[in-house]
């Protein structure tokens, strides 16, 4: 499975960087992800087709090899909530398996998509067997811990501006393409990052033409591009 590598233009200070875990981080090492594909079966989703619901029996691990996922969750009132855009290369869906529990997101292809599927009892066999997957599996739980602990502090502490830029700086770490204007396309809608923060599509939206009016970025159909990476970061560092 492809490995995208963060963008490499302009260097953040400490306080601008979008969590403590960068999103390469959460991949999963590439002899790890041999022994995975190794004994998966591949799975293709159309646009809008579910993966799995909330609730559902925890019954495979899965990876995306094309395409994205979106990962979310609905409150009773229907309002929904996204959690994650995952994107090729990313592994998921071990939590569940290792603690024996439902599934307890919902999962949708963005576009059409290409998944790796390891059965339950594949998957826990490689654990056991292997060391090498244990210990890769032990670490993205911690890492997913530590990065959903820094996503509770941002929505605490940090102003929607600040908010908005660390979590499209995440996304650029694992962008592919490049927008008409020359820079990364990040595939994600208006009101994906407005459910994504818990905010208006509105509240998005203002703060975006801010931006677009400064450099920063261009807002597309469906997509935002980054144009100037090192000025996001500076929107991304902690006011005063």
């Amino acid at each position: 499975m492809p490995r995208t590598p963060p963008s490499s233009t302009g260097t953040a200070p400490d306080s601008a960087q979008p969590s403590p875990v960068h999103n390469g981080d959460m991949r999963l090492a590439e002899h790890v992800q041999r022994r995975l594909l190794e004994v998966a079966h591949r799975r293709t989703l159309a646009r809008g087709e579910s993966l799995f619901h909330k609730g559902s029996s925890p019954d495979a691990l899965f990876g995306v090899v094309s395409g994205s996922l979106r990962v979310s969750v609905v409150a009773p009132g229907g309002r929904e909530a996204v959690i994650a855009m995952l994107e090729p290369g990313h592994w998921f869906g071990e939590v569940s398996l290792l603690v024996g529990r439902e599934r307890v997101y919902d999962t949708c292809a963005v576009d059409t998509t290409e998944m790796a599927v390891v059965a339950a009892a594949d998957f826990h066999r490689l654990v056991a067997e292997h060391p090498d997957v244990h210990m890769a599996f032990t670490r993205l739980v911690c890492l997913r811990l530590r990065q959903a602990l820094a996503w509770i502090d941002d929505v605490i502490l940090m102003p929607l501006p600040v908010r908005l830029a660390h979590r499209l700086l995440t996304l650029d770490a694992r962008a592919e393409g490049t927008g008409e204007g020359g820079g990364t396309m990040l595939g994600v809608s208006q009101e994906d990052l407005s459910f994504m923060l818990g905010v208006s599509r509105q509240s998005v939206n203002r703060q975006l033409k801010l931006w677009e009016e400064d450099g920063t970025l261009r807002v597309r159909y469906r997509a935002i591009e980054l144009l100037d990476r090192a000025r996001l970061e500076r929107h991304a560092a902690t006011p005063p």
